[in-house]
């Protein structure tokens, strides 16, 4: 399990320090001067090998769940976070959505921590979709590997996104995510863990009232063309729907860590977070020894990050 954890949270790190210095660039402009490599300063003047929130709140949640299910303690180290620079690269932070701002800025006014996400349409954007990957990790250790039969496993997947984001199209989108992340660990072809992750996880939203009529964004995602896709008709911004869509594309049109994530962070906008998420499947499915070592020697803070996945 260590194995994947490490594998999954370096992949993810990873992804978003090479995003954050092109954060906001559009397609155009990175297919003229695409990443090819580990860059610094750029958009938040951060030196190479520099993670964002993506990472800073998995991070936190990853620590949280070394003491069980708490959504309080969770809430507490994502405060401490925003406030102290706790789970940063430099001890301050530099980069936050607006949902998850307001959702922390309701839980220090007193509200319960599973109330504080934002509910409406327009709540939908990829900030708890960009952290919920350590959840696999408890699930998978607290349900063993079947963890996707049990209507309570997606029930904490869907509070912890609830977190921030308390939509339903949120929820079964870190559904979705964690449904696939367990299928790539169990599989050994990319496209066939994608499929059954993709089928096991609409089996359950299409069972469930509320949830089922949730779906149809997502639709895409169940299409056996949608690799084919063009790249022009990919989005990259920070809608949850695209996120998910654009790491998925770029997982299936490459054959490596290194090919996954330049691809996700080349597609402009979002870079950080669809390199994140992205990143995150890549190394559970290419494993921490593909991730090129050049690129994790410049990660701040490496060594406390690897302690952090082995602990525990």
């Amino acid at each position: 399990m260590a194995n994947y954890i490490l594998s999954g949270i370096m992949g993810l790190v990873v992804g978003d320090a090479l995003g954050v210095p092109v954060e906001f660039q559009d397609r155009e402009t990175l297919r003229r001067s695409p990443v090819k490599d580990m860059r610094g300063y750029g958009t938040y003047n951060q030196p190479p090998g520099t993670w964002s929130d993506d990472s800073s709140m998995t991070l936190a949640l990853l620590d949280s769940l070394k003491k069980g299910l708490d959504y309080e303690d969770m809430m507490d180290k994502f405060l401490a976070w925003y406030e102290e620079g706790a789970y940063t690269p430099h001890g301050e932070m530099f980069d936050i959505g607006i949902a998850t701002s307001q959702a922390l800025r309701r839980y220090k006014e007193g509200a319960n921590a599973l109330e504080t996400g934002g509910q409406d349409e327009y709540d939908n954007g990829n900030g708890s979709l960009m952290r919920i990957l350590p959840i696999l990790f408890y699930l998978q250790k607290e349900y063993e590997f079947n963890f996707l039969d049990y209507d309570e496993a997606f029930e904490i997947i869907h509070n912890i996104s609830s977190l921030t984001h308390r939509h339903k199209r949120s929820q079964i989108g870190c559904g979705i995510y964690i449904s696939i992340a367990h299928y790539l660990i169990l599989e050994k072809n990319l496209e066939e863990g994608i499929r059954k992750g993709t089928k096991k996880a609409f089996s359950f939203y299409r069972s469930k009232t509320g949830f089922k009529e949730e779906l149809e964004p997502y639709s895409r995602l169940e299409d056996p063309y949608f690799k084919d896709l063009s790249e022009d008709d990919i989005k990259s911004g920070g809608y949850v729907v695209d996120s998910l869509e654009a790491s998925f594309w770029c997982l299936l049109n490459s054959q490596s860590y290194e090919e996954a994530v330049l691809k996700a962070v080349n597609l402009g906008k979002d870079t950080d977070t669809t390199g994140a998420i992205c990143g995150g499947l890549a190394g559970i499915f290419y494993g921490y020894d593909n991730i090129p070592e050049t690129w994790l020697n410049k990660i701040v803070k490496r060594d406390w990050i690897e302690d952090l996945c082995k602990e525990g």
